[in-house]
């Protein structure tokens, strides 16, 4: 019998520390099995202690050793700026930032999105990731470069209907993935993008929970299923390897053959 923990060990990011964000549940929770499976050691994190106790337990129950967490509200800078910390105390460098953290508190006619829910979504959805990216700069430079995802969704190519704000704070991601890209290009820190369809988790309920919804997703995707976050979480860990290494200021659509471009 293959012993787990030399998988794990022999794995494409062995020796990398992945931070990932909103880690707890959903595409989050898989992106963070899925590197440690690859060797990486992880800090998962999440607005709820209890959330994050239990991903740290469950990763652990699983034969992955090297697994820390944090409560980290990406919106607070004290809570972005204590989760590098901890990262970098706990394992001695950061080699891999994952952005994926998201909210949508609103569903309707964008015209009636109220300025304070604009305000939540950008401030979550936009100003995070690019702060957290400022912030990483450091540690990652330290290691002479290193990688930086963010998670974005087709919505950001090919808005969806009643979620206009959160479609618009999704398509800013694409840009900051160019622009940090070409910037940070000198100090050999890749900077990518994966943009998620229909995946089936908590926070895409709304749109598959009836059976109405269910069918009209369906329809409008060719494999005529909805993703699950491993469909994911593998071209994240991608992208963070060496075999991504030419990789850099790319937008990866993961979305069953859903239209999102030309």
């Amino acid at each position: 019998m293959v012993n787990v923990n030399y998988e794990i060990k022999m794995g494409k990011l062995s020796g990398k520390v992945a931070v990932i964000t909103a880690s707890t549940d959903g595409i989050g929770f898989a992106i963070a099995k899925k590197m440690a499976s690859e060797g990486a050691k992880i800090v998962v994190s999440s607005r709820k202690e209890a959330n994050v106790e239990s991903a740290v337990d469950n990763l652990k129950k699983q034969g992955y050793k090297d697994i820390i967490g944090t409560v980290c509200h990406v919106a607070k800078q004290a809570d972005r700026e204590n989760l590098l910390k901890k990262a970098a105390e706990a394992f001695g460098r950061i080699d891999i930032l994952v952005s994926n953290a998201a909210v949508n508190p609103v569903f309707g006619l964008t015209e009636d999105v109220s300025g304070e829910a604009f305000d939540k979504i950008f401030d979550i959805n936009v100003k995070a990731p690019f702060m957290l990216t400022k912030e990483v700069l450091p540690y990652l430079r330290k290691n002479d470069g290193g990688s930086i995802v963010y998670v974005s969704s087709v919505a950001g190519i090919q808005p969806f209907s009643f979620l206009g704000c959160y479609s618009v704070s999704k398509t800013a991601l694409l840009s900051l993935t160019k622009v940090f890209a070409s910037e940070l290009a000198t100090s050999n820190i890749r900077v990518n993008c994966v943009a998620p369809g229909l995946i089936k988790t908590n926070f895409s309920k709304p749109l598959y929970e009836s059976e109405a919804a269910y069918e009209i997703a369906l329809s409008q995707i060719p494999l005529n299923r909805l993703g699950q976050p491993d469909d994911v979480s593998g071209i994240v860990a991608f992208l963070c390897s060496k075999e991504a290494d030419y990789i850099t200021g790319e937008t990866i659509v993961v979305g069953g053959g859903i239209p999102s471009r030309l």
